[in-house]
């Protein structure tokens, strides 16, 4: 799955995109794989939104064996 970070998320992350393996891992999972070493990304995840295929998940107990694409938006001040 190729998991793209957006604004805040790919400066903590260091980079725009990633590709990881999401067999069998829920969001969570994926979620604490992303931020493994990493305190500022861990940060920005845990207060991030998160679209797998373009739809938001709001569950992130959420399985994404399945997804192609995860993106992570943080949140974000503007007009």
């Amino acid at each position: 799955m190729e998991v793209r970070f957006f604004a805040g998320a790919a400066e903590a992350a260091g980079a725009d995109s990633r590709n990881i393996d999401a067999a069998g891992l829920t969001a969570a999972q994926v979620v604490e794989q992303l931020a493994e070493g990493n305190e500022r990304l861990a940060k920005v995840l845990e207060v991030s939104a998160l679209l797998a295929d373009g739809t938001r998940i709001n569950d992130r107990s959420s399985d994404l064996s399945e997804v192609r694409s995860l993106d992570v938006l943080p949140p974000f001040a503007g007009g």
